[in-house]
């Protein structure tokens, strides 16, 4: 087998520690935290997933059926129990929350914000609307955006600008980042 094409400096990403990947909704968390991991030789998981296993259906259900502080309380359940080591972890957009939960994920590893331009999360969600979005009635999705903006920031340790390109791309943007020079 071979070995992977990163070494994780260990200034930056303590030995054992996981990465954990945040950002808003359709920002491509799952996709380049896969992408990362494969990069890195490690496994991946999705907090998200979680939910869903929970309880059998996709997280466009679960959401819909509580209110938004349901969810948000559920979702930091989740995140409390994860005592996960060298991977990486994906998670929901709305994972920052509660600051509790940002806690715990500081506690994982470091916090990298995929940051992606309001127009591409919009054209996203509108291309696949039955994803499962934490967001009270009557609240747009510029609202959303805007409020979750200053929680992303004020929780990630490094940010990473998103976009149209492929998931691969930004992996790689992560695993230099965060790598031991070559």
């Amino acid at each position: 087998m071979t070995p992977p094409p990163y070494t994780v400096n260990p200034k930056l990403v303590p030995p054992g520690a996981s990465l954990v990947i945040i950002g808003m909704a359709a920002a491509g968390k799952t996709t380049i935290g896969q992408e990362l991991a494969s990069l890195l030789g490690i496994p991946q998981l999705d907090t998200d997933h979680i939910i869903e296993a929970h309880y059998g259906t996709d997280l466009h259900t679960v959401s819909k059926g509580l209110s938004k502080s349901a969810f948000l309380d559920l979702e930091c359940a989740v995140i409390m129990r994860l005592n996960l080591k060298h991977c990486v972890i994906s998670t929901g957009g709305s994972a920052v929350y509660r600051p509790q939960a940002v806690r715990h994920l500081k506690t994982l590893g470091p916090l990298i914000h995929i940051s992606v331009p309001l127009p591409v999360i919009m054209e996203r969600i509108a291309r696949k609307p039955e994803r499962g979005l934490a967001i009270d009635p009557g609240q747009t999705l510029e609202d959303l955006y805007n409020e979750r903006a200053a929680l992303y920031a004020e929780a990630a340790d490094f940010t990473v600008e998103g976009g149209h390109a492929p998931a691969a791309v930004y992996a790689d943007k992560i695993a230099c980042m965060l790598s031991l020079p070559q």
